[in-house]
């Protein structure tokens, strides 16, 4: 794979609940990670005391975090409020040449800072919260 613009790689909400996904304006940097919980089924019987783990069990999860500045007033509010209201609506995260993920999520932290003489930025951090779907690109 080629090297890529990391602006490629967006994150997106369901502003409404309708599928109308809009970029969440002024992110300047962008990150998913995947995790997947392993179930350790080693015994004193494993083949030469190796360890073993039981495929296809365990948690799976996805986390997301974003950080920018304040750009876009419909997209800002909407995610304060998702905050506060503990909603958990649909996000996509656009990977470049890689795919689209999309499902539920959590937004689990907010925060802002700001200097003097520079402007306001925030930080989101998500939490998948529930099943995902990914789609190929």
């Amino acid at each position: 794979m080629a090297a890529q613009n990391g602006k490629d790689l967006l994150i997106k909400l369901d502003l409404n609940g309708g599928g109308q996904f809009e970029t969440i304006a002024g992110l300047r940097a962008t990150r998913i990670s995947f995790n997947a919980e392993t179930v350790d089924v080693t015994s004193l019987e494993s083949q030469g005391g190796w360890h073993e783990l039981l495929g296809g069990a365990g948690v799976r999860s996805a986390a997301i975090s974003g950080s920018g500045v304040f750009k876009d007033a419909a997209t800002d509010e909407r995610a304060r409020q998702i905050f506060f209201d503990g909603e958990v609506p649909l996000f996509q995260v656009i990977i470049p040449d890689f795919g689209i993920v999309e499902g539920p999520f959590m937004i689990t932290a907010v925060e802002y800072s700001g200097s003097h003489n520079g402007e306001a930025s925030y930080e989101l951090s998500m939490a998948s919260a529930g099943a995902l779907g990914f789609t190929a690109l």
